[in-house]
């Protein structure tokens, strides 16, 4: 049997495969992207035939490896709607649409039980209000379809596998029961959705059959792409904090056991085994940065190096990153973007520090909706890369930031339930973090302030 594992990560704009070694090392890693289809605003989809192309490009590149086990994770709360022969009834709507806004109407209407087992916002991006769009606007497309599948399940079933689901990618569709571990049939029937469509639930680490790969390897069900990272970067306690820092930003803390709350304004999903993680999720964190920085003018290092020569606290500018709304909480999915605080003495480094700041206050105020600062917090993703927004996280939170190397962890993750479906443990990956320690910053902590005061800006 061969020693290697293969980790399949479908991500939003591109595909990632890594093997892996039985001593948990990548041995090799290839990529493949692809566009999301924006048809209209506030509108995102894809035909899923370009994920399986997007597969077979990264495999080949891989070469002639031959593995013991295949396992996939995928971008998290999408739907993908299959006919009886697999095919998609129409292109997979991803997590960023928010066409079904108007859905959300009938879970207000549901119980205040039924609400409280759900455990999550109420967000357009997931799963079951695209289900009842697709219900309200094309009745045929449902009609026709036999089962609701996530993205990484959907190509999973193109690899050999049959239609099923695992509870990481269950527990984020707002039709699963987060107490009781299970789908919430009871919502399902308040709905008017139909039961047929939702697919059986397996162990993420389940084998269900035979890849189409050389060597037939054993293939197991995989998980969504967050708790596949978890995975992948060492696990989470119950308690731990991470926050992965890209385009956007998700705030992650372990939780032993699930305990719904009435109106929640954070998510708590299932892990990729037998626990939970609670999350408030950023949508714009790179993303505002990016954007200020065109509007600058600069490259990167410039921009950073322009932030560093502003005073902390940006001579008294705020900046509200909101360009694309947000998921609720921190702020809400109309709110908008602003500078504030600007006056004739204001200057372009002055601009570029509040953009880095009011990225770094919005994480902060995400980890304060989900728990107290913590003393110390392992930290991921391209937004640390830059030693100067690494100290000024530490300085923001006031805790000692861990910055764990970047790596494929989603598809590491995914090999790891690929090996322990066939009862192979893959050990952690041993990796130095880079340790920032806090420092004492009271004008930081004073523009804080500052910045919360103004957040109802926002919303104008």
């Amino acid at each position: 049997m061969s020693d290697l594992f293969l980790g399949i990560d479908l991500g939003t704009s591109g595909l990632k495969v890594a093997a892996v070694s039985a001593d948990g090392a990548v041995v090799a890693e290839s990529e493949a992207s692809y566009a999301v289809e924006r048809p209209s605003p506030g509108r995102a989809e894809i035909s899923p035939d370009k994920w399986e192309a997007a597969l077979n490009i990264a495999l080949a590149q891989l070469g002639d490896l031959r593995f013991a086990a295949v396992g996939i994770d995928g971008q998290m709360h999408g739907l993908v709607l299959v006919d009886g022969e697999g095919r998609p009834c129409r292109p997979a709507i991803l997590w960023p649409d928010r066409r079904a806004e108007a859905e959300l109407a009938a879970w207000r209407e549901l119980t205040l039980d039924q609400r409280l087992r759900l455990a999550n916002p109420l967000t357009a991006g997931m799963a079951g209000p695209m289900v009842k769009w697709v219900q309200n606007h094309e009745p045929d497309v449902l009609c026709r379809a036999t089962a609701a599948l996530q993205p990484k399940d959907y190509l999973r079933s193109r690899l050999g596998g049959p239609m099923v689901t695992e509870r990481s990618d269950a527990s984020a569709t707002l039709l699963w029961d987060v107490p009781g571990d299970g789908w919430a049939l009871d919502v399902v029937d308040s709905l008017g959705l139909p039961r047929g469509m939702l697919p059986v639930v397996v162990g993420s680490s389940h084998v269900v059959g035979q890849a189409r790969l050389p060597g037939d390897p054993a293939l197991v069900a995989g998980a969504g792409d967050t708790p596949a990272a978890l995975l992948g970067a060492g696990g989470l306690a119950p308690g731990e904090v991470q926050i992965n820092l890209g385009t956007g930003a998700q705030i992650l803390i372990g939780v032993a056991s699930p305990q719904p709350v009435a109106e929640p304004v954070t998510h708590l999903y299932a892990d990729a085994g037998t626990c939970w993680y609670g999350m408030a999720a950023i949508q714009n964190a790179g993303l505002a940065l990016n954007k200020v920085r065109e509007w600058l003018g600069l490259e990167w290092s410039d921009f950073f190096a322009m932030a560093g020569s502003s005073p902390e606290g940006a001579a008294g500018v705020s900046v509200l990153p909101f360009l694309a709304g947000e998921r609720g909480g921190v702020a809400g999915p109309n709110s908008r973007g602003a500078w504030i605080g600007l006056t004739d003495a204001t200057t372009s480094a002055d601009l570029a520090r509040a953009a880095v700041e009011g990225m770094l206050f919005t994480v902060r105020r995400g980890l304060e909706l989900l728990s107290d600062v913590p003393a110390a917090v392992r930290v991921s993703g391209g937004g640390v890369r830059e030693p100067f927004v690494a100290q000024m996280l530490a300085d923001v939170l006031g805790a000692q930031i861990r910055v764990v190397p970047e790596r494929s962890a989603s598809a590491l993750g995914a090999a790891m339930l690929a090996a322990a479906g066939i009862g192979r443990t893959l050990p952690p990956p041993a990796v130095e973090p880079v340790v920032f320690e806090p420092h004492e910053r009271l004008a930081l902590a004073r523009a804080y302030e500052r910045w919360v005061s103004r957040l109802g800006a926002a919303d104008c």
